[in-house]
């Protein structure tokens, strides 16, 4: 299986952010921001 090698913007992953800690969006949308967010380059330790 090929590897994505496609990122998430540092702005979809923000947003992504605020989607998961909102308790106003439903579980699917939660679902589409996780793995919005896997998708994100590691920070820098």
């Amino acid at each position: 299986m090929a590897k994505n090698s496609k990122q998430t913007s540092k702005a979809v992953a923000s947003k992504a952010s605020r989607i998961l800690k909102d308790r106003r969006y439903g579980k699917d949308s939660k679902s589409v921001a996780g793995s919005a967010l896997t998708q994100t380059r590691p920070g820098k330790k």
